[in-house]
């Protein structure tokens, strides 16, 4: 029995077409997963992000644990203000990627993956310093509005005040609101704001947003929009068994100071010194054909790597693709459809942000 998000009628009154996800039931597209795709990169798109699992972490000394919890240092942060990072396993393996929010002293909200919350919440627990409050939120859903006038079509919808503040939020801050937590975050490459309110509220926003406009999104788009955007998926792009110097994701990592002891890092210094195997790479298929993960990739006549995260690419009109590769490998490459060699076109991620192809 999968579970249901406190949208789910919403999503059946509008013929969504839904599918088994991470545990829940969620929609895949609403009939047409490239016309939902254009209109996030064109207008504005929602998404019901509720099976995302929501934490909240209190108490003094909270950031002390966070930081060694996480790759990524929140130290930097200050109030209101987001940060990604990758939360590692003793080997590096990436056990989830998410965001965390600083909401004041001693408080913080962490946003992990619905495929891997049970087993992230079990690794917090087991690692939690004494007199710290970890609190899953289970009263608490997500919504997401992304493109270019997803920003326009929230701020209507709030009071003057609210509505002065959210204008003048930048990228990766949050803030608190009368219609809940708003913070200037995505997985789209476009502009936008996920928002998260009491799940008895989710479905009056559901509906304000469609009056004004909105246009409902699912896993699809969600999916072929991350993909052009250049954003790993969690276990398909990393994993437990790939650190993120092998998945493009050595930008989230802290090094200074040096004393800063995160769970993996003596793994990954220990990887650094005797060169990283492999690397991540974006891929535009030459020819027809679409790229899916686990195609394998060749340079020279012998196999290199292979596909992580690959499909059609509405934006370009062509098929993309991440993928890992042997570090030493050196293009032109090819991939295997069906048993027949095609090239691809080896560039660097993001393919599209804000609209603009980029490669």
């Amino acid at each position: 029995m999968h579970r249901h998000t406190p949208l789910h009628a919403r999503h059946r009154a509008l013929g969504a077409r839904m599918v088994p996800f991470a545990g829940w039931s969620m929609p895949l597209h609403y009939g047409s997963q490239i016309r939902e795709h254009r209109a996030v990169r064109a207008a504005a798109g929602m998404f019901d992000v509720s099976h995302m699992q929501i934490v909240d972490l209190e108490g003094v000394g909270a950031q002390v644990f966070l930081r060694r919890l996480l790759a990524n240092d929140v130290v930097r942060l200050e109030p209101g203000q987001a940060l990604y990072s990758c939360m590692l396993n003793p080997a590096g393996g990436v056990l989830d990627d998410l965001i965390c929010y600083l909401r004041g002293p001693d408080r913080y909200r962490l946003v992990v993956n619905a495929a891997t919350a049970e087993r992230d919440l079990a690794w917090m627990h087991d690692h939690l310093d004494p007199g710290l409050e970890l609190h899953a939120r289970a009263d608490l859903a997500m919504l997401a509005v992304q493109g270019p006038e997803a920003l326009t079509g929230v701020i209507g919808l709030l009071p003057p005040g609210d509505a002065a503040a959210l204008s003048g939020l930048r990228p990766f801050h949050a803030l608190e609101t009368s219609m809940g937590f708003i913070a200037r975050t995505g997985y789209t490459g476009e502009d936008g704001c996920e928002i998260i309110l009491p799940v008895e509220a989710a479905p009056a926003l559901w509906d304000a947003l469609l009056q004004a406009g909105v246009t409902p999104c699912g896993l699809g788009a969600r999916d072929s929009l991350r993909l052009e955007a250049g954003m790993n998926l969690y276990g398909n792009d990393m994993d437990e068994t790939t650190t993120p110097l092998e998945s493009g994701l050595a930008w989230t990592l802290s090094w200074k100071p040096r004393t800063r002891a995160f769970i993996g890092r003596p793994a990954l210094e220990r990887q650094q010194a005797v060169g990283v195997p492999r690397r991540q790479m974006g891929l535009v298929l030459e020819g027809k054909g679409v790229l899916r993960a686990h195609q394998p990739l060749y340079a020279a006549g012998q196999q290199v790597g292979e596909i992580t995260s690959g499909g059609f690419a509405p934006t370009l009109g062509t098929s993309i693709a991440l993928a890992r590769v042997a570090a030493d490998a050196v293009p032109p490459l090819e991939v295997e459809i069906r048993g027949r060699r095609h090239g691809v076109r080896a560039v660097k991620p993001p393919f599209v942000r804000h609209g603009r192809i980029l490669v």
